[in-house]
């Protein structure tokens, strides 16, 4: 009991004061006989006393209004627009980031909807993913040498394609979750990200099929690097075929430049 109360203390008051118990202390903290109504009320002394807590109290009076508000609107938050969610989940964050211990002071508003304030945030966080990887494939830069544009691409759409893959899994569950909370995420963003890593990979083509004219047409001198360029021929087929099975099919051009590589290797062999 003497370690119990001290620890209690120490972690309510921040205190690192050795606290001799006495058999009158122990007698005030309950002893045996009433000993939970005598605990619960020394526990409400150090609360009442405690810097941290009288913060919670403080936020709980300075920010009430404020919660309030924004407790009515989350309850009646519905959407179907990606960026509204967004913009909602950043204004929302903004109100709750002075709070002291967030947690701590939401807890003292019945029925504050923490459920469906995480949903928010889980779903804009999502889509805010999802929306990074469509800018930075959108702004992709493609030049030579295509050895290195090959590496890091690969590496980039391996990345995406496993976590794409994971939420792949949890797709249907999590639809659930953001519709019972208002919420209609909009999928389709990750269609989007399939059809631009197929563009990206068709840059790609596109540049090494130049690289290997330039290098076939050259004098013997070029012979090492004509090698190389074969080389990169097939692991850019390799490259677009694993572009392919992810996104489900190629568009037009993918499909002649893919074409285009597999002559280029068939011929040269």
């Amino acid at each position: 009991m003497s370690n119990l109360f001290r620890d209690l203390r120490i972690k309510l008051e921040g205190s690192r004061l050795q606290i001799k118990i006495t058999s009158r202390t122990r007698k005030q903290l309950g002893g045996s006989a009433g000993g939970k109504e005598g605990l619960a009320a020394s526990l409400l002394e150090l609360t009442q006393r405690s810097p941290f807590f009288k913060q919670i109290e403080e936020d709980v009076e300075k920010y009430g209004k404020t919660i309030l508000e924004l407790k009515a609107s989350i309850n009646s938050f519905e959407t179907k627009d990606m960026n509204e969610l967004v913009k909602f989940q950043q204004d929302m964050d903004y109100i709750l980031e002075d709070l002291t211990d967030e947690s701590q002071v939401l807890a003292k508003f019945e029925d504050f909807p923490t459920k469906k304030m995480e949903t928010i945030r889980a779903a804009a966080a999502l889509f805010s993913k999802a929306n990074s990887i469509v800018s930075k494939l959108k702004s992709w830069e493609v030049k030579s040498p295509s050895a290195q544009l090959l590496i890091r691409f690969d590496r980039y759409f391996t990345k995406v394609k496993t976590e794409l893959d994971a939420i792949e899994r949890t797709k249907d569950e999590e639809s659930r979750t953001f519709k019972r909370h208002g919420i209609d995420f909009d999928f389709n963003i990750f269609v989007t990200i399939k059809e631009l890593m197929v563009d990206v990979s068709s840059n790609c083509m596109e540049l090494v099929l130049k690289e290997w004219r330039e290098t076939r047409g050259a004098t013997c001198n070029a012979d090492v690097q004509k090698k190389v360029n074969k080389n990169l021929l097939w692991r850019a087929f390799q490259m677009a075929f694993r572009v392919y099975s992810f996104a489900g099919g190629n568009d037009d051009r993918a499909d002649k430049l893919a074409r285009e590589l597999a002559n280029e290797i068939l011929s040269d062999s």
